[in-house]
């Protein structure tokens, strides 16, 4: 029976055991996305007991910047910063990962420099969003593997494509922000076709061998939203494209689950989507102790079990837990 102290084997890429730390936002970073000494000190001690960090989301462009304090990886310029994160992530034995993301339309003016984009003209979030073109949507694939090709450069084992919460690749899979009426707008096939294309220009830029996550905002849990049904259905072309792990996450609605408070409540989902592809799966929802974590994983409910504010709140979480377990 597989526990969650059994290591795990990606593409070549150990994890020494089946705890992750999810990407949570910092705002630690300068108001040019680098890297700072404060971020240093935070991740050094919650990666220790960890099998996989996952550094928080990064924009792609700047146009998608969430705060003016987000880290960045849309240029060249913020590698030398990203390679000092994944040392001490390195060194503290976990490996590491970061997420890749554009902020859509919950992007500000004052924030991201322009009017927010996202698949259709709406109100969404604060500001009014403006609907993008087929040629910009290709620009923004396009970014979206320049940010994975410096993740590699900056020493990163593996990357995360961000299509959860609300923001921009989630904008375009929910049909409560896609108004679309072309290539990706109305089908479940077109919603996803953006999400998709990411997936292949990222995979092209990283190697075949480079293992790569995609956060599935899985439902939006509002009527007339994406669905668990619908995602069933689309996680496995997902896969097929070149992800490697699935981490599981809810879509527009945010990171909470709107009815269920209980511990782990997206893991249900988690292993929905599980029971519809080959692919390992990360199941995260307010858990916040090592036996309910590892009882997860030797149901096989998942494969993996993100521990995320417990992790903020007590930076010698995994550790600790590590030990409970031995």
């Amino acid at each position: 029976m597989v526990n969650l102290l059994d290591p795990l084997i990606i593409k070549g890429l150990k994890l020494k055991n089946r705890l992750v730390m999810p990407p949570i936002g910092t705002d630690l970073a300068t108001n040019k996305g680098e890297v700072t000494e404060k971020h240093l000190s935070s991740y050094e001690p919650r990666a220790r007991g960890m099998g996989l960090v996952i550094v928080e989301h990064t924009y792609v462009d700047f146009g998608g910047r969430f705060t003016a304090t987000q880290l960045g990886i849309h240029n060249d310029s913020l590698i030398p910063g990203l390679k000092k994160l994944v040392e001490v992530i390195h060194v503290s034995g976990a490996a590491a990962a970061i997420q890749l993301n554009h902020s859509g339309g919950k992007c500000v003016e004052s924030v991201c420099g322009m009017q927010s984009v996202g698949p259709s003209s709406i109100k969404y979030w604060k500001e009014p969003t403006r609907g993008l073109d087929i040629s910009e949507i290709n620009d923004l694939v396009h970014k979206f593997g320049d940010g994975a090709a410096r993740a590699v450069v900056a020493g990163f084992d593996a990357v995360e494509i961000h299509a959860a919460h609300g923001f921009l690749l989630n904008e375009f899979t929910s049909p409560l922000t896609n108004k679309r009426t072309d290539l990706y707008g109305g089908s479940l096939e077109n919603r996803f076709r953006f999400a998709l294309e990411v997936i292949r220009e990222v995979r092209s830029r990283v190697g075949d061998n480079f293992p790569l996550l995609f956060r599935l905002g899985a439902d939006d849990f509002t009527s007339g939203g994406l669905t668990i049904t619908e995602s069933k259905k689309i996680a496995p072309f997902i896969v097929e494209e070149g992800i490697d792990i699935m981490d599981i996450s809810s879509g527009i609605c945010g990171i909470y689950h709107p009815t269920n408070k209980k511990p782990g409540f997206f893991v249900q989902m988690a292993e929905e989507i599980k029971n519809v592809i080959s692919a390992p799966v990360i199941g995260v929802g307010g858990i916040t102790t090592v036996e309910l974590a590892n009882r997860f994983v030797c149901e096989e409910k998942v494969d993996l079990v993100a521990i995320g504010r417990a992790l903020m709140k007590d930076p010698e979480w995994g550790v600790k837990a590590m030990k409970a377990l031995k």
